[in-house]
């Protein structure tokens, strides 16, 4: 487990986030990471990596305007959206599953009015390279969606491979897809449900999210399963990117054990 002790304030560091680097996971339909060492140390006394990837990798933050056009860039999402008190929510699922209004308003403790909120399912412990992580991963729902609007949350992390279910994307059959064309039909098997009807409107929940301007992150891992059903005050901050629409982020939970040590409203 990951957690480091600050010796002057007592505040525990915990990690929430995959190790990125070659061979990461990646969304099918899409390059792989690419590392290349342009120096180093046997020829030159140096190390430096060249990389090629997409920013949709590993724990990973998601723009505005990743969906929503002429929506922020990463350069433009103000700084108070990356740290914040807010929520770990404890709200299991398995493959296929959906995560509703009515899970996140079930789930303790409670979400306050302004939260940063982590939904874990327990699907980081499937993180790989599998069919079944990309294309089985419980999603939000619309109403979840606009439930977390309406909580005016400051942003948006989940510990599976994407915000919306997989059949509500392009893994799925809608626009651009499908990027994984045995999806429609294993689904219709495993659960008896046409996934047009089940999951017809295309990114709903990142939609509704971004178009919300709250910033998403996916794929949260880590040791994310020690703050599960707690409250933590929670860091992630993103490349100041131009036009980017998401990019790898390194997300931190600081906590508290001795309760003395709080973020105040600044009076």
């Amino acid at each position: 487990m990951t957690m480091v002790k600050d010796p002057y304030s007592g505040l525990q560091f915990v990690e929430l986030s995959h190790v990125w680097g070659h061979g990461v996971p990646s969304y099918p339909g899409q390059e792989d990471v690419k590392m290349v060492r342009a120096v180093k140390h046997a020829q030159h006394g140096v190390l430096a990596w060249r990389i090629n990837t997409v920013m949709h990798t590993g724990t990973h933050m998601n723009a505005p305007i990743h969906l929503i056009q002429r929506g922020q860039d990463l350069s433009e999402i103000p700084e108070d959206r990356f740290f914040g008190n807010g929520v770990i929510l404890s709200i299991p699922k398995g493959s296929y599953g959906t995560i509703t209004a009515e899970d996140l308003e079930a789930a303790k403790p409670g979400v306050r009015n302004g939260d940063i909120v982590v939904i874990v399912t327990g699907w980081h412990h499937r993180y790989s390279d599998a069919l079944e992580y990309f294309g089985e991963s419980p999603g939000l729902t619309k109403d979840a969606a606009e439930w977390l609007v309406k909580k005016q949350a400051k942003m948006v992390a989940v510990d599976t491979q994407q915000i919306d279910h997989p059949l509500a994307t392009s893994l799925g059959p809608h626009r651009g897809g499908p990027t994984m064309r045995r999806l429609a039909a294993a689904y219709q098997e495993a659960t008896g449900k046409d996934p047009k009807k089940e999951h017809g409107e295309w990114y709903i929940a990142h939609k509704t999210l971004l178009g919300a301007g709250i910033p998403t992150i996916e794929q949260v891992g880590g040791d994310v399963d020690v703050l599960l059903g707690k409250r933590a005050t929670l860091a992630a901050t993103p490349w100041k990117l131009k036009h980017g629409d998401a990019c790898p982020v390194r997300f931190v939970a600081m906590l508290d054990p001795t309760g003395a040590i709080k973020i105040g409203a600044g009076r």
